[in-house]
Order: structure tokens, then sequence, then C-alpha cells
């Protein structure tokens, strides 16, 4: 607990066993309340390793996608009454010690939400980034910064700082449940005002490492263009804002049992569909 607030780690896992007990040994016990693992239908053993070190678990009956991981997961915070929630990947690539600095931005009331960038500093290259997604990153963040009007360093990483006021305000289950999820999540958080904010992150690329190929970074790279321009057109009143306003309640529902949450979420996805 950090200012009186709850704070949450959550874990979006798929076949993190080889990295998840190092991950979880660096995160701060002083103030992180609850850890939270939703397993993406992995193949390995990483729901033993999770059940191991005694994490909250939850078990996807089937791979439900990047997205869909964060939506369980999410729903999860808020359903165990956490006031700040930290989404971190559990493949060790960025460093769980920044959980107390993130949470803290968090609780100052400064931010709404808290981004941990590869790119302030030098991080990503010296931490192995392929040059090619570290050009990539930099041209995309150049685009959207002046589509979308905004000033950060990075919208690419997989490690975040949410208040649980952006979650139950966030149409999540409008987002795609694939890895334009994060990207998507940053522009509706632009669009609703949210006061965002970045801390530099060191990271590390090896073999264990998750990491998207160059088909789908490409694929992921055109969405992020996609949702730019979509940004840019709802502001000018060109477009009807289906991600950032949808016509039906698309946001999570907290109250709904953690054992349920997986079967729900693909429900309403399914009726929005």
């Amino acid at each position: 607990m950090i200012g009186g607030q709850k704070v949450a780690v959550v874990l979006p896992a798929y076949n993190a066993a080889k990295t998840l007990r190092q991950t979880v040994m660096e995160i701060p016990a002083d103030i992180v309340d609850d850890i939270i693992l939703t397993d993406d239908a992995s193949t390995d053993d990483t729901i033993g390793v999770a059940k191991s070190l005694g994490l909250h678990t939850i078990l996807h009956d089937r791979n439900r996608g990047y997205g869909g991981n964060q939506k369980s997961c999410y729903a999860a915070a808020l359903a165990r009454g956490a006031d700040i929630v930290i989404m971190l990947h559990p493949d060790y690539q960025y460093s769980p010690r920044l959980v107390a600095a993130m949470a803290g931005m968090i609780a100052s009331g400064h931010y709404d939400a808290v981004f941990a960038s590869r790119i302030l500093g030098k991080g990503a290259l010296d931490g192995g980034m392929p040059r090619y997604k570290y050009v990539a990153n930099r041209l995309l963040t150049l685009f959207q910064n002046i589509v979308m009007g905004q000033k950060l360093s990075e919208y690419h990483t997989g490690y975040r700082a949410w208040s649980r006021k952006v979650l139950e305000t966030l149409p999540l289950l409008a987002c795609s449940d694939d890895f334009v999820f994060d990207n998507q999540m940053i522009a509706q958080a632009a669009w609703h005002g949210f006061h965002m904010g970045e801390i530099s992150c060191p990271t590390k690329y090896f073999a264990e490492a998750s990491s998207i190929n160059f088909r789908r970074s490409c694929i992921y790279g055109l969405g992020v263009l996609k949702t730019s321009v979509e940004y840019r057109l709802c502001k000018l009143g060109l477009k009807r804002p289906a991600l950032f306003e949808p016509a039906e309640d698309a946001r999570l529902a907290p109250a709904v049992p953690v054992h349920e949450m997986g079967a729900t979420i693909a429900a309403r996805m399914g009726a929005a569909a």
C-alpha cells in the first residue's frame, strides 16, 4: 500500500515459466498488496510456477490474445479492490524494481497513468532492442505525437501503471484482443483527458523474453497508424468515436466473480461484434 492506496501488480502471462520467478522476486513486497497472474493458455508450466509463488492465478480456457489477457487482468484487479494497478510483463524484460516509483507517481495525484519508457535515456539499444524495432518505435511515436497532439517518448512499452479511475472509465472492451490493445488504451486515456507521465526504464532482450516477430510487428504498426488517424478524425468530428465512446457499455465489470471473468469478457465481446 502506498499513500493509503492498495497496489496490485498484474502479470499477463503466456509461456513465462522460465522468467516468472525472477520477475516476481524483484517486485517490491513492502508496497505491493496483490499480485495477479492471468495465464493465456500457456503450453509450459507457467501455472505451476505461479501457484508455487502463491500468486492469485487466473487460467484462460483458450488463448484470448495479448489484449484479451489484459482485460482479464484489469477486471480481476478491480474486483479485488486495487486502487493502483501496474501491468508488468512476466518475461523479465522490464525492471520490476520500478513498481514503487510508478505507484508513487499515481499516488501523488499528479498522474492518472504512468508509462515506463525504454526510450528515455539509453536503455533500449543498450539493452539489446533490435535496431529495426528501435527505429520503428521512434517513427511511430513521432507520428502519434503529431497526429494526436501528445508528447510521449514512447507509446509501445509493456510496463504501465493506472489509477482505478482510469480502469473504471475507459471502454476497454471496445479495444482489440491483439497487441494493438496497448496503443488503443493510451489513445482512450488521452481522449478522456487523463494525465499521463513517464519514467525511464532499462530493458533486456534475451532468448526467454517475449517479442513479436517481424510480421506481427508490421501488423501492430499498421494498427497504431489506424488508431492515431481515427483519434484525429474523431477529434475533428469527421468520424464516430466508436473506440473512444462506444454506443453500448464497453467498460470492465469488476463485480464479476474472478473465475467467470474470462467467459464473461468473451461473451460481451461476442455480443458487441
